[in-house]
C-alpha cells in the first residue's frame, strides 16, 4: 500500500518509498533535508526531470528556471 497517494517517485526499490513501509514520506524527505537534496516528487511535476545531473537543491532550482522559460 502507498501511504502517500501523491507520490510521483517511480524508484519502488528504495527501500524509503512509501509502498515499502508504512511511515509515509516522512523517512524520505528527513533523508533529503540531512543530505540537502529534494525528493523526487518534487522534481517530477516539472519538465526534464529525467535528465537532471542530480538531487540538489541547486539542481532543482535549475529546473524550476528552465520550466519558466
Amino acid at each position: 500500500m502507498n501511504s502517500s497517494p501523491f507520490c510521483t517517485c517511480s524508484k519502488l526499490d528504495c527501500r524509503l518509498h512509501p509502498t515499502n513501509h508504512d511511515k509515509g514520506c516522512a523517512p524520505c524527505v528527513s533523508k533529503n533535508l540531512q543530505t540537502k537534496e529534494m525528493p523526487s516528487c518534487f522534481f517530477n511535476v516539472l519538465e526534464g526531470a529525467d535528465s537532471r545531473p542530480g538531487d540538489t537543491f541547486e539542481d532543482f532550482a535549475d529546473l524550476v528556471k528552465k520550466n519558466k522559460a
